[in-house]
This record gives C-alpha cells, sequence and structure tokens, in this order.
C-alpha cells in the first residue's frame, strides 16, 4: 500500500505549532488519502538554554517586550494577535496561564510515545496542557502525569526520564533541522521532498500534500514560501 510521511520539526513552547498543527489536521480531514499518511513529531527546542520551569512572576506580555526591546502594550498586541488567530482555528490560547520551561525532556518523552504508537495523542497532550492550562511542562512529574493521560504507561515515563534515554533520537532530530536550515517551527517536510516552512493555512497544505502523493520525482522539491513561525528569537 503507497504511504506518505509527513515529518514536523516543533516545539511544545511555540504557539504557531499549534495552530499549524490544528492546520494540518484540516488539511489532512480532506485529502482523501488520509488513512495512508504518517505524520512524525521531530524535535525543535526553541530555547534549549531555558530552565526547567521558568519564573512565573513575570508575565508572557512582559517577557516578550523584552525579548523583542519593545513597549509592553506592543507585546500584548502581539499576545492579541495570536490569540485571535489561535481561536479562529480552534484553539484557546492562554497567555495568561504559560509557564515557561525546558522542552528537552518532552522531546524525549514524545519519542518514547513514537515508538508506542501514541505519539499524536501525547503530542496533542503537551501543546494543550502548555498553551492552555499552564502546566509546568519542564517538570518530570508533570510530564509522567500528561503522558500518562494521553496513553503511555507513567512507570515507563518515569523510568525514561530518569535516565538519558531517547537523547541521542532528540539530538539526531537537531542536527537535521540545522542541516535542512530550519531556524523556526513548525517546519514540515511531506515525503521526505517538500518542504513547508510556518503555519500555512489549511489550503496550501492539502495542496502539498497532493503534489508529494501525485508526483514520484527523484529530486528535491523546492520549499514554500514561508508563514508564520516561531524562531530562537521569539514567534512572528
Amino acid at each position: 500500500m503507497k504511504k506518505l510521511r509527513v515529518d514536523v520539526w516543533s516545539d511544545i513552547a511555540c504557539p504557531w505549532c499549534y495552530v499549524g498543527k490544528r492546520r494540518l489536521e484540516a488539511a489532512l480531514a480532506r485529502f482523501p488519502h488520509r488513512d495512508a499518511v504518517e505524520v512524525v513529531w521531530r524535535a525543535f527546542e526553541l530555547d534549549p538554554t531555558a530552565k526547567r520551569v521558568v519564573d512565573a512572576d513575570v508575565s508572557y506580555a512582559e517577557r516578550l517586550a523584552r525579548k523583542y526591546g519593545a513597549p509592553l502594550a506592543k507585546a500584548e498586541g502581539m499576545i492579541r494577535h495570536m490569540t485571535d488567530v489561535g481561536a479562529a482555528d480552534g484553539l484557546s490560547l492562554r497567555f495568561d496561564k504559560v509557564r515557561p520551561g525546558n522542552t528537552f525532556d518532552a522531546h524525549r518523552v514524545l519519542h518514547l510515545a513514537a515508538e508506542r504508537g501514541v505519539q499524536g495523542a501525547v503530542k496533542e497532550r503537551l501543546l494543550r496542557a502548555y498553551m492552555t492550562e499552564g502546566e509546568a511542562i519542564g517538570e518530570p512529574e508533570v510530564l509522567v502525569r500528561l503522558a500518562g493521560e494521553a496513553g503511555l504507561d507513567p512507570a515507563e515515563v518515569h523510568a525514561a526520564l530518569a535516565g538519558d534515554a531517547y537523547t541521542r533520537e532528540v539530538r539526531a532530530d537537531e542536527a537535521e533541522a540545522r542541516a535542512l536550515g530550519v531556524t523556526g517551527v513548525p517546519f514540515f517536510v511531506f515525503a521526505g521532498r517538500y518542504g513547508v516552512s510556518g503555519a500555512q493555512p489549511a489550503e496550501p497544505l492539502l495542496g502539498v500534500l497532493q503534489q508529494a502523493w501525485d508526483e514520484a520525482a527523484d529530486e528535491p522539491g523546492e520549499a514554500l514560501a514561508e508563514g508564520a513561525a516561531c524562531g530562537p528569537e521569539g514567534c512572528a
């Protein structure tokens, strides 16, 4: 049976990655060969140096203003825009609740989830926990609980996080992203051939899905125009 793989580099601490996930799902819902598509979530850390949990006393807007050297009012406007975009795609982005933290362990859990066949469910649970519920996804005990809710064995998750399981796999994802020139996420690669940068609307994603399905070219395709994404310097 013909198969189509879609690799998606993204981070949990990335509102545009959540939006991009919803838009990919909307495209897949209209794709006639949906059952033949495998979506693989790949690791990308927007801030590898982040502490497990960042100071919760500083608001998201204040952190954004400091990052861009912008007035607080401008940062608040950026947040309103992202919130409105998320709402249009059925998401409740609660920046007032977000507790930033290091996402490396979350990516390790996602690799375990891939091996157990529940990566999509765990990815969704972690994004919702971070972007909507204000969960501290940098804390191992929080990851164990959330992963358990999404179908993983909590004891297995705890054991993995207690050691260095899947560290090599996360680093390999990040190395591949660098090799591809990925500087912002989400970043989609269809059939190992067609690259799409940013949270594109569902219609262009559907077009690439169909193109990747129909074509059997031997040479890599060209990357498409960039959409909204998050990078190390912030979300745009």
